[in-house]
């Protein structure tokens, strides 16, 4: 990437999304374009009702928008049917969220490895890669435990390892350290920087400003468009990386 622009892995332009309420038209999202660049690390922030989470709905192929265009890595995928939606889903996007969505009776090593199943990887391969997964996140010694006998902190490090273990072009994070306490939110940021510093794209939802400043980029959405988009006087750490 050294000398060169980094292409863009996310570019909407015009996306707009509108909601049926009975007979009422709400429109969540007025025409939001921006592209977000290989490597980057991009902060999403607004108030509540301000459409971050719809956007990251559409990002993440959960939600189709009403009109406009959506290219992730360079596909139109807005208008894809949901079986194409699907595949790519899986192959290219790892979610984090706040609620930490890990499966209650199923181990940490089960909760990591279950997209893998999901896509057909063989179990060998499987294996090698949820621990490597784990381990990232420093939670290896924690794999046979259940969500119950995990902390708030290693639940969430779990539900990075199982965006991780699809080897995603994006991550996408929403509000990941909402449920946490500071030492927790810290040590899931580290990771998130550590990620992003080994090139992975992180597209993250917060409201909180202390947050979005381990970004270098954010976007500030207020009533379903784009009013401010600001780096943070700093280079992508995975652009750094790369120098």
């Amino acid at each position: 990437m050294s000398g060169a622009a980094a292409a863009s892995v996310i570019e909407l332009s015009d996306v707009k999304k509108v909601h049926r309420s009975g007979d009422l038209l709400v429109a969540a999202l007025g025409g939001v374009s921006f592209a977000v660049r290989e490597g980057e690390f991009v902060a999403i922030m607004g108030a509540s009702g301000s459409g971050k989470t719809t956007l990251l709905g559409i990002l993440g192929l959960l939600d189709r928008p009403t009109s406009g265009s959506y290219r992730l890595v360079d596909a139109e995928v807005a208008t894809l049917d949901e079986t194409r939606r699907a595949r790519i889903r899986g192959e290219r996007i790892g979610f984090v969220f706040q609620a930490y969505n890990l499966i209650p009776r199923a181990t940490a090593y089960k909760n990591v490895e279950l997209p893998l199943v999901y896509s057909g990887v063989r179990a060998s391969e499987r294996r090698s890669r949820v621990l490597e997964a784990l381990a990232e996140v420093g939670i290896a010694e924690r794999a046979r435990h259940v969500p119950a006998q995990l902390s708030g902190g290693e639940q969430q490090r779990v539900a990075i390892a199982r965006a991780l273990v699809v080897r995603p072009s994006v991550v996408l994070a929403d509000e990941p350290t909402g449920n946490l306490d500071s030492t927790s939110e810290g040590d899931v940021l580290a990771i998130l920087e550590r990620v992003n510093a080994q090139g992975a794209t992180i597209v993250m939802v917060t409201h909180s400003s202390e947050v979005a400043e381990h970004a270098s980029r954010i976007v500030r959405l207020a009533d379903g468009v784009v009013v401010a988009d600001e780096a943070l006087g700093r280079r992508p750490l995975a652009l750094e990386v790369a120098r």
